[in-house]
């Protein structure tokens, strides 16, 4: 059985699954709770200066049958008093010594940031949290995701915490930027011994158009609150292969957060370079019992891979991240509509009609039909099979690809509502490896039909 137990940055948890700082770490008693049900560590609800927090706090998004796909909160820091935070600390860490506790951190002046670290220490936490990425009410005062948006000021801030720290420091960042590498580069000069990212996305989560006022309502008005939840795991993975392919930042422990709800997840970000990974809004909507299967799952994923541990996992996929520009123009996949499974509910063929390049036919039209339909290219070949779907109803025709249309853009696969049913199959487009950078590298990179001026300097310069 493959070895779970990680040591990120020094600190030593049975696992790498850890709560994000959130309602689901806001006690003590929580928290055991949570290490009960298996979690190997958790962020503490951000210690600061006590707040007032405002009725109501949270908006979700539905998508179809879906509850919840995203999650917005207009909740700040802890609104319990210090002493009590730190009291709790030190039960917890007493109870559960192998766990890890993190203290997330959030204050202003230099001398905040000295007395909070001590207090936090002494109380026992493994390890300080710098919370640089909440994106409502914290940042309007100066801290949150303001910190993290002017890479000056971050690298102050953390530079005082590595000073005043004996324990290792994690800057948690904001998605809130246009370059999560900069923000990132700061880290790394500070001498700060992790990352975390991502925080939640500043939004606005609807409208109430009966009282016209955006969401969630606070009496009479609204304000801009946190994204999180599966709805932002593509974003949070994006800027966590980021900084895993900056040679510098790479070297530094990484703890992945957004989205993550399941043990697929979790590997995906561990793949791309996490070590730990930290969940919020799946414990807030499923419970902490959720990390059952999460351990489960992880575990068996990296025996049947061969993988003796979670670090064995670590970064796999990075090296996979590439610029656009390094892709394989040669490659080439086609979409294959299997008739066995196909019900016949055509939303590939009008998904590929409107949305895409028209490749998708339907059996047993004319010519002029299917040139009436839309369709500007006509196959020269019609698969023989079966062209009535079997699960669907009577009559439903089974769609078919014209493969040398078909540019594999997996549109058709997506809409799919039947699981298996269309695959994209690798075709040999009998060209040699090339790249958009070997293009220009090569000064092949302009494509005839653009503008006449390009198509003259570059003239001029090949002359």
């Amino acid at each position: 059985m493959a070895d779970l137990s990680i040591d990120f940055a020094g600190i030593k948890s049975p696992n790498p699954f850890w709560l994000a700082s959130a309602p689901p770490t806001n006690t003590g008693d929580q928290i055991m709770r949570a290490f009960d049900a298996g979690w190997g560590g958790a962020v503490w609800k951000t210690l600061g200066n006590p707040i007032v927090n405002v009725s109501s706090r949270f908006g979700g998004i539905d998508y179809g049958n879906t509850r919840l796909m995203g999650l917005n909160n207009i909740e700040l820091i802890t609104d319990r008093p210090l002493d009590v935070n730190l009291r709790e600390i030190r039960e917890v860490k007493r109870r559960y010594p192998n766990h890890a506790v993190i203290a997330s951190l959030m204050v202003e002046t230099k001398e905040e940031w000295k007395e909070i670290i001590e207090r936090a220490e002494e109380a026992g936490a493994d390890g300080h949290e710098l919370n640089f990425g909440c994106p409502h009410g914290m940042c309007e005062r100066g801290m949150g995701s303001a910190v993290s948006s002017e890479p000056k000021v971050l690298l102050e801030i953390a530079r005082w915490a590595v000073e005043f720290a004996t324990k290792p420091v994690i800057i948690k960042l904001s998605p809130n930027v246009t370059d999560i590498v900069e923000p990132g580069e700061a880290v790394l000069e500070s001498g700060a011994h992790a990352i975390s990212l991502i925080n939640t996305v500043k939004s606005i989560m609807g409208v109430d158009l009966d009282r016209m006022v955006p969401l969630p309502r606070v009496g009479s008005g609204s304000t801009n609150g946190g994204y999180c939840g599966p709805a932002v795991k593509p974003i949070a993975l994006h800027m966590v292969g980021e900084l895993t392919r900056h040679p510098g930042i790479a070297k530094l422990p990484i703890s992945g957060i957004g989205g993550i709800a399941n043990w697929r997840d979790a590997a995906e970000f561990i793949a791309l370079g996490c070590t730990s990974v930290q969940v919020c809004t799946a414990v807030m909507h499923y419970g902490y019992r959720i990390v059952e299967d999460m351990i489960e799952g992880l575990s068996d994923f990296l025996d049947a891979r061969g993988m003796k541990s979670v670090m064995d996992l670590r970064g796999r996929a990075a090296s996979a991240y590439k610029n656009w520009g390094e892709l394989d123009l040669a490659y080439r996949v086609v979409a294959d509509i299997n008739p066995d499974k196909c019900i016949g509910c055509q939303l590939c063929y009008v998904a590929c009609m409107d949305g895409a390049h028209q490749c998708i036919h339907l059996p047993g039209r004319t010519e002029a039909e299917s040139r009436k339909a839309g369709h500007t290219h006509i196959p020269k070949f019609v698969p023989e099979r079966a062209v009535t779907a079997k699960g669907g109803a009577t009559g439903a025709r089974v769609p078919y690809v014209d493969e040398d249309e078909c540019i594999g853009c997996n549109l058709c696969q997506l809409v799919c509502p039947v699981s298996g049913c269309i695959t994209m199959k690798e075709m040999s487009s009998g060209k040699p490896h090339e790249c958009w950078d070997d293009r220009v590298q090569n000064g092949t990179d302009f494509v005839p039909g653009g503008l006449r001026v390009t198509e003259a300097a570059r003239a001029k310069r090949s002359s």
